[in-house]
C-alpha cells in the first residue's frame, strides 16, 4: 500500500434516512457510500476520528476494509451541516492506484513577505487549485514560499512549484496571492447644521404683523 494510501475499516450499513444517520453519527461513525468502477454503489460507515485527522491532513485516498473485502477509494465529496462544522455524509469512488484522477488540493503560504516591512499586507486569493495526477502522487497540500513577495507584487498558479507528475488544471494566469498597500481610512469632517433662512424670515414677518395689530 502507498503511503498516501490511508487504511480506513469500513461497516455495512442497511439504514438510510436522517434518523438513522443521525444515531449512527451518535455513535462515532459517518455514514458513507462507495461507488464506481462499475460495481453497485454500497452504503458503509466510517469511523469519525481518524477519518477527520486524515481530512485535516489532507488525505485523498483511502483504503476501506469492508470485512475481508479491501478496496481502494477516492474521496469525492464531504457534506456538512448547515453551520458548515460537523460532517454528515462522505462519499467514496473506487480508484486503480495506477489511474489517473482530477482532484482539488490546497495552498498553503509559508514564509514572511518583505512587502509586508514595506507597509503592505499578504492576502491569500485563492486557497486551491484543481489538479490532475496518479492516485498516489496525490500532494496533500501545495506549499508556496513567499519570501520574495515584495510590495504590490502577486503570485500566480504558474509560478506554483508542483511535485513532479502533477499537472495543474486552474487558469495558469489566476492570482493566488497578492502583498498591497493598507488603506487609509478617510474621515469626512462633521459640518455644522445651519439654521435655515426661511425659518428666520417667518419669524420676522410674524413679529412684525403683531406690531401692526398693536
Amino acid at each position: 500500500m502507498a503511503s498516501n494510501v490511508i487504511p480506513l475499516p469500513a461497516l455495512p450499513r442497511d439504514a438510510t434516512g436522517t434518523r438513522a444517520t443521525r444515531r449512527l453519527r451518535q455513535t462515532g461513525q459517518l455514514p458513507a457510500i462507495v461507488y464506481g468502477h462499475k460495481q453497485d454503489a454500497v452504503n458503509v460507515s466510517v469511523p469519525a476520528k481518524p477519518f477527520n485527522e486524515a481530512l485535516n491532513k489532507g488525505a485523498h485516498v483511502f483504503e476501506l476494509s469492508v470485512g475481508a473485502k479491501k478496496e481502494n477509494a477516492l474521496l469525492k465529496d464531504v457534506q456538512y451541516d448547515h453551520l458548515g462544522t460537523n460532517i454528515i455524509h462522505v462519499d467514496f469512488a473506487r480508484v486503480d492506484l495506477n489511474e489517473k484522477v482530477t482532484v482539488t488540493v490546497g495552498i498553503e503560504l509559508k514564509g514572511d513577505a518583505p512587502g509586508e516591512k514595506e507597509g503592505g499586507v499578504v492576502q491569500q486569493i485563492l486557497n486551491e487549485i484543481e489538479v490532475e495526477c496518479v492516485v498516489t502522487e496525490i500532494p496533500s497540500v501545495i506549499i508556496y514560499n513567499i519570501n520574495n513577495l515584495k510590495l504590490d507584487e502577486s503570485v500566480h498558479v504558474k509560478e506554483l512549484t508542483l511535485p513532479k507528475g502533477v499537472t495543474a488544471l486552474t487558469d495558469a494566469e489566476q492570482i493566488v496571492a497578492v502583498c498591497h498597500a493598507i488603506k487609509e481610512e478617510i474621515v469626512e469632517p462633521a459640518v455644522a447644521e445651519v439654521a435655515a433662512e426661511p425659518d428666520v424670515i417667518k419669524k420676522e414677518k410674524v413679529e412684525g404683523d403683531e406690531a401692526e395689530a398693536k
